[in-house]
């Protein structure tokens, strides 16, 4: 479905191949600034395993910015991965079809990726089966990576204890009741733990960890296959610039999701 997208990709980066090189982000324990170094020859094809969480009432748009990115990775294999084939349901309603299952998916994989969301968020916490196949591949993963809410996912499988993570700003604080560093950045990257935002913030990361996996101008060239170059029609997409008015409200509406999500981390201790 995506090989004409990644072979067009494969052949535009080739040809920049006679330009200067960046290799992938770096990162040193307590430092989320982003580095680069020069290398020898582009990256341009590999054989990673990437495996996407998927579960019912997840966001459809923290899942969709990543797997675009991921989509165009030559040679990668992406798994939609739920614990059953069935279409999942997410929670504006549209309708995506996972790939594998949880005995399907390969054990070892180099990106986990957890999409984030409420309602259908706090059930995934509650199940056992879903935290522990969590627990289980992010152990040997690679990176272990998520979107929104989902850090609170990685959270109950105690895959981000004394690591710097952030999350939804409405729940962010929240990742410190499972021993994680909450960190006001759009994407924080601390060793093998990669974490954005809210919701838009998944398409930051995706570029991030092709930079990652690849080099920087792989990712470069992704960024500019899709367009992506923000231009918010309203200077409310962050809590220290939206008017108070409308914080407040975007508070309220996390209440309940916030007093469950507490009640599920005490529940993992």
């Amino acid at each position: 479905m995506f090989a004409g997208r990644r072979d067009f990709l494969l052949g535009a980066t080739a040809a920049l191949a006679g330009m200067p090189w960046l290799s992938r982000h770096t990162e040193s324990p307590g430092d989320t600034a982003t580095h680069t170094q020069l290398a020898d020859e582009p990256l341009l094809d590999g054989n990673e395993q990437i495996a996407m969480l998927l579960y019912p009432q997840c966001t459809a748009l923290d899942f969709v910015g990543p797997q675009y990115a991921f989509a165009c990775l030559s040679g990668a294999t992406v798994h939609q991965v739920a614990a059953t084939t069935d279409p999942i349901v997410t929670d504006t309603g549209v309708i995506l079809t996972p790939t594998a299952t949880f005995d399907q998916c390969p054990p070892d994989v180099d990106v986990l990726f957890i999409p984030g969301g409420t309602n259908g968020t706090l059930a995934a916490m509650r199940d056992d089966s879903v935290v522990q196949f969590v627990a289980d591949l992010g152990a040997r993963a690679r990176w272990v990576t998520s979107v929104c809410t989902g850090s609170l996912l990685l959270s109950a499988a105690g895959l981000l204890r004394g690591y710097r993570a952030t999350s939804h700003w409405a729940a962010r604080d929240l990742l410190a009741e499972a021993g994680a560093i909450p960190t006001d950045s759009r994407v924080v990257v601390d060793r093998n733990r990669v974490t954005g935002a809210g919701v838009s913030a998944g398409m930051d990361l995706g570029y991030i960890i092709l930079s990652l996996l690849r080099d920087q101008r792989y990712a470069e060239t992704v960024q500019l296959m899709a367009e992506y170059a923000p231009q918010p029609p309203f200077d409310a997409g962050s809590p220290h610039t939206a008017p108070q008015a409308t914080r407040t409200m975007v508070e309220g509406m996390f209440t309940e999701f916030r007093t469950g999500v507490k009640e599920a981390l005490n529940a993992t201790r």
